[in-house]
């Protein structure tokens, strides 16, 4: 095994880019090389610390845009706290740690409900003082985007099973049932990438109007990893 400092490593993007595949493709990738690898998947449904998100997700507290970001944002930072003691422990020991979802979920979802520019500063400032500062979440080494134009995205949400967190008789939770909030999460993205360009990597994985084979994107996703564990 190779050993060093541990880094953190996050795939982000909007719903349907694919990010559980490339999360998967990224730890045999990396397993194959030689690297300890450790794993989380956020939000943690069926844990208690996700309980909020969940009834959140299934609208019970209102549709999406109904539910103030700061308030939603808090549910899922106290996830991650939850977990933040475990990702600790693994990047002690010298171990690379690669999370679907993070942090950054929330200035893309959350953000892209606030349309105000000045006011989604002002919100990210927030989010990364609570998240990082209060909570003491690790940061990440790398956080990759996984971007995929929202109308096709919304497609291929609409090809997903059934998650076990929603309630009976739905089908989609109140993120991926709502075009519009997909729309603004993708462009919430993209602005965030542009603003802290040395934290994000944006992989294109549309290219003339096709998806990428997930082979062809993980290759893009590689090359952006080795990077940092250079």
């Amino acid at each position: 095994m190779k050993k060093g400092k541990g880094k953190l490593i996050v795939i982000e993007g909007t719903d349907g880019s694919g990010k559980k595949t490339q999360v998967q493709l990224l730890i045999d990738r990396l397993q194959n090389e030689g690297h300890r690898v450790a794993t989380a998947s956020f939000p943690q449904y069926g844990k208690k610390s996700a309980g909020p998100i969940e009834e959140y997700l299934n609208g019970n507290y209102g549709k999406s845009d109904e539910v103030s970001p700061y308030v939603a944002s808090l549910f899922y930072a106290i996830d991650r706290f939850d977990a933040a003691r475990d990702i600790k422990k693994f990047l002690s020991q010298g171990t690379l740690v690669v999370l679907d979802r993070y942090v950054d979920s929330n200035a893309g979802h959350q953000g892209g409900k606030i349309k105000n520019i000045a006011e989604r500063k002002k919100f990210i400032k927030w989010l990364y003082d609570i998240e990082f500062s209060v909570f003491g979440v690790p940061k990440p080494d790398l956080t990759i985007i996984l971007h995929v134009p929202s109308a096709i995205g919304y497609e291929l949400v609409y090809k997903k099973q059934q998650r076990l967190y929603l309630e009976e008789g739905k089908t989609h939770d109140a993120h991926e049932a709502d075009k519009e909030h997909l729309k603004n999460a993708e462009a919430s993205y993209l602005w965030l990438a542009k603003q802290f360009p040395k934290d994000h990597g944006v992989i294109e994985c549309v290219k003339y109007g096709k998806l990428l084979s997930p082979e062809e994107i993980h290759a893009l996703v590689w090359k952006q990893v080795l990077s940092r564990l250079k």
